[in-house]
């Protein structure tokens, strides 16, 4: 990673190795980051959290506007309506702690379980505006796409009744001439034609 310095031309970015000096800038650039994420909260009225994990493994975590569990259930019931794999935000674990596993599996299930019954208008006491107005936007947005997904399906069954119908009365026509009947292929073609504008409307 390459930075700029001020005068100086571009400065490499790399990993401290000195592990005191390692400890400083990381306490010094945490908070930092919290108060640029403090200041983006304010200015933009949104929900931010930060989680950190320092090289000896210690947690610090920030969160603005809203708790951190209320931000983490807000992002598990957002991959949950857009369809995605919540597996795949949550790599795996190495194996051998499976106290671990176990509530960290149970906890994933609560909390799609809790985004379902959101979702069916149940147990919404426990959110906050924007979350219920985010809820709103995310039912609109699957409403549209459920809409769309049916139109293309009936339009895709009314072309294929139309293409057996049209076929249903070229063979009519053709059985006709061949045995010698004079028939009128035109008011064959719109009895099938009035078949078929019948069929569709009944099964609408």
């Amino acid at each position: 990673m390459v930075g700029r310095g001020r005068g100086r031309g571009k400065v490499e970015v790399r990993r401290i190795e000195n592990s005191v000096s390692r400890q400083v800038t990381f306490s010094k650039r945490r908070r930092g980051l919290d108060k640029k994420a403090r200041e983006l909260a304010v200015l933009c009225d949104a929900d931010v959290a930060v989680l950190v994990f320092s090289d000896k493994g210690s947690l610090h975590h920030f969160a603005a506007h809203a708790s951190m569990e209320r931000i983490l259930d807000r992002y598990e019931r957002y991959l949950v309506c857009e369809g995605r794999d919540v597996m795949e935000a949550y790599p795996e674990e190495p194996q051998g702690n499976t106290s671990y596993d176990h509530n960290k599996l149970k906890s994933r299930i609560e909390a799609l379980q809790k985004s379902q019954r959101n979702l069916m208008g149940e147990q919404l006491h426990s959110l906050t505006l924007k979350e219920v107005q985010q809820l709103e936007h995310q039912i609109h947005s699957a409403l549209r796409n459920i809409r769309s997904r049916k139109e293309k399906l009936l339009m895709e069954r009314n072309s294929n009744l139309e293409k057996q119908f049209t076929h249903a009365a070229i063979m009519s026509a053709h059985t006709q001439s061949c045995a010698g009947l004079v028939g009128d292929v035109t008011q064959t073609k719109v009895l099938m034609d009035n078949i078929y504008r019948s069929m569709v409307m009944s099964q609408q």
